[in-house]
């Protein structure tokens, strides 16, 4: 696996702590070669500004906005525009989110889906998966 594809809402911004974790752990992907997205089914607009921010300050390669986009998960087109934003096949890339559809259809797309439901329980699926070391 090449590529880490994140869903925002209901992921990435949760307790301060957990933010703290996530950032390392995209550190980290991103220190061993994986190539880092956003994917967020977000309107976009104004309201998207903390969103962006995380490519703007470096957290991850690219942010894309469904609103923006104009495909949403779980349709295939908005994985392949997140795989293709950070140059990568489907095949390679992990997505992570806590919709079990979107994970449904990220598998269906030949991605590898995790589904998350709180950062302890991910954590050691996307570590296994990419071959990351350290504490996050």
């Amino acid at each position: 696996m090449r590529g880490l594809i994140v869903d925002y809402a209901g992921v990435l911004d949760g307790t301060d702590e957990d933010q703290r974790r996530w950032r390392n752990l995209l550190a980290a992907a991103k220190k061993n070669g994986v190539g880092t997205a956003i994917l967020s089914n977000d309107p976009g607009g104004l309201g998207a500004a903390p969103i962006r921010e995380l490519e703007a300050n470096g957290v991850v390669d690219k942010v894309l906005l469904s609103g923006e986009l104009g495909v949403e998960k779980p349709e295939e087109a908005a994985f392949q525009a997140a795989a293709d934003a950070i140059d990568l096949p489907m095949r390679d890339c992990v997505l992570v989110d806590d919709s079990i559809l979107n994970v449904r259809g990220a598998v269906e797309a030949g991605l590898v889906g995790v589904y998350y439901q709180q950062f302890d329980r991910a954590v050691v699926e996307i570590v296994g998966l990419f071959g990351l070391e350290g504490e996050f």
